[in-house]
């Protein structure tokens, strides 16, 4: 039987280098105090026995290390998948490789301090810039290359991609009007983020010029995930006058809309009419309306400006605003008598 390779530790490169571990340790840390022979020996350690920190330590050896990190609460949602389909775009036409981060659940406790660890560890020691997806943390204290999808605020102190998320709701609230429909309920995505308080404020504006009085109970919370598009469809259509039809603000809540629907035997669009936000892949096989953000080019996009950020090249702009576009599908349908 083939003997298993033991992993290497920092006590065998310290072994191997004939030094100490907390002095191989600073080499890691990238630590000025350490002689320049003794850090090159360790650095020569590290890469013949394959310690898994190699990547940090032969970034050392020069400024650019030609590698972006992408920190994320949750590659395994749509959102994020569609994300990484354009950063893996840019990256394919640039010099540069990837290393994702992730804490694994967008609803987990203590992410602003994970987000700003991830940022410190890439930045300091192993990345030349990062872009971060829907960051909890507000502001970032460091110099060093950073790029945001769908920040926490509009105009964060670094760089970021956004959609026109007021314009993309107030379309769809158009669209719904014009169906006939004037009582919509809405499920909010996650309260933090400028993304979600931009459609709920679409959403309201777009009633108030219709002239129609907002109801408050027509308004119910979510974060963005399926379940709570289950829970606040449930809380909508609990109503003793439930809507005619439900804006999701996000596409994974519209699924979980459909979800309810289908165990309440309720037919869209012909008994709800349900709208959603993001165009996702699994959108267009649910004949969902949705207002597309165009995900995959915010990736693409937020790459191409990192990139440029890295290599010294001036930013036309902070703040690229990606245009959203309405797509029509089969989930509403026209009213005609609306209570």
């Amino acid at each position: 039987m083939q003997k298993k390779k033991r992993t290497v530790t920092i006590q065998d490169v310290a072994k191997k280098a004939k030094v100490s571990v907390s002095t191989v340790s600073r080499v890691l840390n990238g630590r000025v105090d350490v002689a320049s022979d003794t850090q090159e020996r360790i650095l020569s350690v590290i890469e013949n026995l394959g310690y898994t920190t190699n990547l940090a330590a032969r970034s050392m050896r020069s400024h650019k290390k030609n590698l972006v990190g992408l920190i994320m609460p949750d590659i395994a949602y749509p959102f994020a998948i569609e994300v990484m389909k354009g950063v893996n775009r840019a990256i394919a036409e640039s010099e540069f490789d990837l290393l994702v981060y992730t804490t694994g659940d967008v609803r987990k406790s203590g992410r602003a301090s994970h987000e700003q660890k991830y940022v410190s560890l890439l930045t300091n020691s192993i990345s030349d810039g990062v872009i971060i997806v829907a960051p909890v943390a507000g502001e970032f204290s460091m110099d060093a290359p950073i790029v945001s999808i769908d920040p926490l605020a509009s105009n964060p102190n670094y760089p970021a991609v956004h959609a026109t998320n007021y314009q993309g709701a107030l379309e769809a609230m158009d669209y719904l009007m014009g169906l006939g429909h004037k009582r919509i309920g809405f499920i909010s995505g996650r309260a933090e983020l400028e993304s979600s308080n931009r459609r709920l404020m679409g959403y309201r504006a777009a009633l108030e010029a219709a002239g129609i009085t907002i109801d408050e109970k027509l308004i119910a919370s979510g974060d963005y995930t399926t379940e709570t598009g289950v829970s606040g469809a449930r809380q909508l259509l609990a109503l003793e006058n439930p809507p005619t039809a439900i804006f999701a603000s996000n596409d994974q809540m519209a699924m979980g809309v459909f979800q309810l629907a289908e165990e309440l035997g309720i037919r869209i669009p012909e008994d709800l009419s349900v709208i959603g936000f993001d165009n996702i892949t699994e959108s267009k096989y649910m004949g969902l309306t949705t207002v597309d953000q165009f995900i995959s080019e915010m990736g693409y996009v937020a790459t191409q400006m990192l990139i440029k950020i890295i290599n010294g090249i001036p930013l036309e702009d902070q703040t690229y605003k990606m245009q959203t576009r309405l797509v029509i599908r089969n989930s509403c349908r026209e009213v005609v008598d609306v209570k």
